[in-house]
């Protein structure tokens, strides 16, 4: 009865007293940073059209779910890891050579296996096949701590390139794989702009509910613990291997369902998408937002897929600089960050 008393009075205090609330929540920080990120993406997006404003919601899906995965290593567990561009890519070759289209495949010079398999049926294993090669990975990585294990992971990152650029048997290296399939089911296909970000919105509910679940858990607690001491959680009989294995090739089957969407929405993948320097922007995506927090994460990808699609719309950058702009740009607030707020957007811990 108290608890129900207490939520009413929370629910009606704008109503109650509008000039208290506002002061009380003019203290904090975070909602008013909530409230202009989002303000300001609704403001731009309605002014630049609705198919913009679709285009800019599927790439913002992928990468949030992209940001929340690698979330739960580095700012959960406190792993600093660049190693999930080389996931993202696993889930992405895997939709691509699973799905591709045997006959547009058989007019190219350079032929490689090709299933023909619908979109749902692939998606599983190209998780599957990241968790895998996550497992191999983590076996490796189980055996480093601090600077030697960002140094191991950053040299994943660099090896899973050169196999995507190489293996051309599997992958046709720089020439890439087209004609990948969309979202089906029965009659109803994806084949739109719209379906298929309704189709990535749904996915990244689903992979948010999944994170909440696991953080607000015994396990995540476990987590954010070792985060904070990995030895003294070892003294309570915890083993801390385990617990950052398991965290470590769920974070990866979640990169790889991103990478299997952004197959398919792309149609066609090479590997300039998975280069090194995408891993960089992932982990400072998630130090944008904030460590050790799901709403940071997607805070962290609206931002910068903001800062991605509006440079364009720059006048006085020339179109061949924009990319360098970008990076200027996150450069920049990531500093300011770093000076004046450490712990990210809305987040719950410092670098």
């Amino acid at each position: 009865m108290l608890r129900n008393l207490q939520v009413y009075s929370t629910l009606t205090q704008p109503f109650r007293d509008p000039w208290g609330f506002l002061k009380e929540r003019s203290r904090n920080p975070e909602l008013w940073i909530n409230l202009v990120v989002i303000g300001g993406a609704v403001l731009f997006l309605l002014s630049k059209g609705t198919g913009f404003a679709i285009t800019v919601g599927t790439v913002f899906a992928i990468w949030a779910i992209l940001a929340v995965s690698l979330n739960l290593v580095v700012g959960f567990t406190g792993l600093m890891s660049v190693a999930h561009i080389g996931f993202f890519g696993v889930g992405a070759y895997s939709m691509a050579i699973l799905t591709s289209d045997p006959l547009y495949e058989q007019l190219r010079s350079e032929t490689i296996p090709t299933f023909a398999l619908p979109f749902f049926a692939a998606l599983p294993v190209s998780m599957v096949m990241a968790g895998l090669v996550a497992v191999a990975m983590g076996s490796i990585l189980n055996r480093f701590r601090d600077d030697i294990f960002v140094l191991v992971s950053f040299g994943f990152a660099i090896i899973s390139f050169n196999v995507f650029l190489n293996w051309r048997e599997l992958t046709r290296g720089a020439f890439g794989i087209h004609a990948i399939a969309r979202p089906a089911i029965g009659g109803w296909e994806a084949d739109g702009k719209l379906e298929f970000l309704l189709v990535a919105l749904v996915f990244l509910g689903i992979v948010m509910l999944i994170t909440w679940f696991i953080v607000s858990s015994s396990f995540g607690r476990v987590l954010t613990a070792i985060r904070e001491d990995e030895q003294a959680i070892q003294v309570y009989g915890y083993r801390a291997a385990h617990y950052k294995m398991a965290v470590w090739v769920l974070s990866a089957m979640l990169a790889g369902l991103a990478g299997g969407l952004f197959a398919s929405w792309t149609s066609f993948i090479d590997p300039n998408s998975f280069i090194l320097l995408e891993s960089i922007l992932m982990v400072a995506i998630v130090i944008l937002g904030g460590l050790a927090t799901i709403w940071g994460s997607l805070l962290g990808a609206l931002v910068f897929v903001l800062l991605e699609e509006g440079m364009r719309f720059v006048p006085f950058i020339p179109t061949e600089h924009i990319g360098q702009g970008r990076q200027i740009v996150l450069g920049i607030l990531l500093v300011l960050l770093m000076l004046f707020r450490p712990q990210g957007l809305v987040g719950r811990y410092k670098l």
